[in-house]
């Protein structure tokens, strides 16, 4: 089973899923962000979905279970970079992601969880 890898920028955690999402993997992901929130005291958590596709309603679900949990760890979450697709569908199917907050990108998301942005030196981007 892959692992969706969990990086730390300041206090907030960064998810950034890559892989295609299977049922074990959203489970092993809770469980794996859960520990980095109260290992890291993280105060915002960023699920960047630009790679994901399609969406079922165990995901679906299992986002907005993510950003309940982080929540009641003090932790606030926003997903990024959702295709319209996935919106489509998320509705289609009748899921509300209660709680979860969005952005159009990671840039905007950090900035909904008032992370300061890293600094880009003059000639790189």
């Amino acid at each position: 089973m892959d692992r969706v890898p969990i990086l730390k920028i300041g206090d907030v955690l960064l998810v950034s899923i890559q892989i295609d999402l299977q049922d074990q993997t959203v489970l092993a992901l809770q469980e794996d962000l859960a520990d980095r929130i109260v290992k890291t005291g993280a105060r915002g958590v960023i699920i960047d979905i630009t790679a994901v596709d399609i969406v079922d309603s165990f995901i679906g679900r299992m986002f907005a279970t993510i950003a309940s949990m982080s929540r009641l760890m003090d932790a606030e979450t926003v997903v990024v970079g959702m295709r319209p697709a996935v919106a489509i569908t998320l509705v289609e199917l009748g899921l509300s992601l209660g709680g979860v907050r969005t952005a159009l990108d990671l840039e905007k998301g950090m900035r909904v969880l008032g992370a300061p942005l890293p600094a880009v030196r003059p000639g790189t981007s």
